[in-house]
């Protein structure tokens, strides 16, 4: 099963890779290279395809739990100001993805979407420090009536050239469901309150939708 975003990018890779192994082969003449063209192709399309991929989940939604967003590493858990929205500090639990993880970005949480706001941006590499502050974001408030009003951020990598984001405010949104995709790499940064109990550690594996983050 594929991500709706990746439709577009599928259709023309396979189109591109069954093109360029049609010439290879008849340009070709040497079999070992005409081959090895060929293999390359497909395998370009294969990680083209495991990118764009959206697995099927069972998802147990809790309103008592913050859930990872994407699939990923923790890479970050930390006490900072939060300067853009909340204006105080949080608990900032980053998730790296790379390449090959699933891209689908979930609502850590269920409730009212509060805030919504893209910013352009550079694109330097995801794990850098300045990242979450220059590089191209979104950022999505959702107001939980339990853990009260998380704050989640899209954030670009070097790889990463747009971020779809479903967020819209006012709008109910479920716990797990998708608000929006990052294409080719990249991280999400979750801003919890104070007093969340964090049920992650550093360089711990998550899945989004799957994996809880915190609790209340």
């Amino acid at each position: 099963m594929f991500h709706k975003e990746g439709f577009k990018i599928i259709i023309i890779a396979l189109v591109i890779v069954i093109g360029l192994s049609l010439l290879a082969n008849v340009f070709i003449e040497h079999p070992t290279i005409r081959g090895g063209v060929i293999i390359s192709l497909i395998i370009l399309l294969l990680l083209i395809l495991q990118f764009f991929r959206n697995p099927k989940r069972n998802f147990a939604l809790n309103a008592n739990q913050v859930l990872s967003s994407v699939d990923g590493k923790v890479v970050v858990i930390e006490e900072v100001f939060e300067k853009e929205y909340f204006k105080d500090k949080r608990i900032q639990v980053s998730v790296f993805m790379s390449p090959i993880n699933v891209h689908v970005t979930r609502y850590p949480v269920g409730g009212t979407v509060t805030y919504s706001k893209y910013h352009p941006g550079k694109y330097l590499v995801a794990w850098h420090p300045k990242a979450s502050e220059e590089n191209e974001r979104t950022t999505v408030v959702v107001k939980n009536d339990v853990i009260g009003e998380v704050l989640f951020r899209q954030i670009a990598g070097a790889l990463a050239k747009r971020i779809v984001n479903y967020a819209e405010e006012g709008k109910e949104v479920e716990q797990a469901t998708d608000s929006g995709f990052i294409k080719f790499g990249s991280r999400v940064d979750i801003f919890l309150p104070l007093d969340a109990k964090i049920k992650v550690e550093l360089n711990q594996k998550v899945k989004g939708g799957i994996s809880i983050i915190a609790e209340k």
